[in-house]
């Protein structure tokens, strides 16, 4: 088989997660201090894929090329591929024939997770050489998943989008495997009722001309970050992962407890944190308990308040709160405070889609 190249498809509106999608593209939300994307691309690295093409909106795109940059930071080669509407992740391999050619491919869907990334997938993929690999995994409501059908000889044999009554409970996980002739399957359907030309059809169609599609049952964890619940179990899994590492700065009444990364410049004065917890660089952290799968972001602040199960996003501050906040998600530059006059009152600016819960 001749050498693989990566597609990671960055496009889409992320409105599950507005607001913080109103002014950021998803797939740069942060997991554990990391964006999204950069699991992604990491993992194709390890797999040994050197070329990557990353789909990306117009809306969002500036903004991805700045963050991940040519790929040097990763050791790969990137090429951006402009999808001027997100109309189907099929829209998406057409969109991406030009960059992708011949060659066969691993296609990633960039604000997905996947435990243990894809060397082994890599590897069966080459072994085995079918038309195509899924990913499926077990899901408790398959009705808001693609979901695959196998037979009695372990191929798949069936596919539907989101059916309302599903015959399994195999979803599709974000990561496929395809040889070229996906893009002659993709170029043979017809735009499903919603309005895209749907993955889930292109692969039928290789079943259906007698192709083989080959299923990989996923044994470890996989994340759809694209609502706040999938977020933070995401930060969760992933801090669940990392080992003590102390760069920044601790007084003597400051103290951390567990596993805990507290990046250079950080700063904590009197501050407890109990892991797992990740501490950004140039954070500033006062009197103030940081509880466990949390992900503090750089330069922010956290002052006579307790955060727990929650990730602040860079440069925000949560000052002088009565209780404790969790499982939250905060954007860049976002106040959290309590101010001390009185009468008490609660003072909000809230953009549009946000959601607070007052408990």
């Amino acid at each position: 088989m001749d050498p693989l190249k990566g597609l990671i498809l960055s496009g889409g509106k992320g409105t599950r997660l507005r607001p913080i999608t109103h002014t950021s593209a998803k797939q740069l939300v942060p997991v554990a201090n990391r964006p999204v994307l950069f699991y992604g691309i990491e993992a194709m690295a390890r797999a040994g894929i050197q070329e990557i093409g990353i789909i990306i909106a117009p809306e969002t795109g500036d903004e991805i090329r700045e963050v991940a940059g040519d790929g040097s930071q990763f050791g790969v080669t990137i090429t951006y591929i402009v999808q001027d509407e997100p109309a189907g992740l099929a829209h998406a391999v057409l969109t991406a024939e030009p960059f992708l050619g011949t060659s066969p491919f691993v296609m990633y869907l960039g604000d997905n997770l996947l435990q243990g990334g894809i060397d082994d997938l890599v590897a069966a993929f080459r072994a085995d050489e079918p038309d195509a690999l899924i990913l499926l995994t077990p899901v408790d409501e398959p009705q808001h998943f693609g979901v695959a059908e196998l037979g009695d000889d372990g191929r798949v044999v069936a596919l539907a989008e989101k059916p309302p009554e599903p015959k399994t409970n195999l979803a599709l996980v974000g990561v496929y495997m395809f040889t070229a002739g996906i893009h002659d399957a993709a170029r043979a359907i017809q735009p499903s009722p919603r309005g895209e030309l749907e993955i889930t059809d292109a692969i039928q169609h290789l079943v259906d001309t007698g192709k083989t599609v080959a299923p990989h049952v996923v044994q470890g964890w996989w994340k759809d970050t694209g609502r706040l619940a999938d977020m933070l179990e995401a930060n969760r899994l992933i801090l669940d992962t990392i080992q003590t590492r102390v760069d920044g700065e601790l007084d003597e009444g400051s103290q951390i407890d567990g596993r805990v990364v507290v990046e250079a410049g950080a700063v904590l004065t009197r501050a407890t944190v109990r892991g797992p917890a990740i501490i950004g660089a140039g954070a500033v952290l006062t009197d103030c308990y940081i509880g466990p799968y949390s992900a503090i972001g750089e330069r922010c602040v956290v002052q006579n308040a307790e955060v727990e199960h929650s990730i602040l996003l860079a440069g925000s501050s949560v000052t002088g709160l009565d209780g404790r906040m969790e499982s939250s998600l905060l954007g860049r530059d976002v106040k959290i405070s309590r101010s001390d006059r009185q009468p008490r009152a609660y003072r909000f600016m809230v953009g549009d889609t946000s959601e607070i819960e007052i408990l």
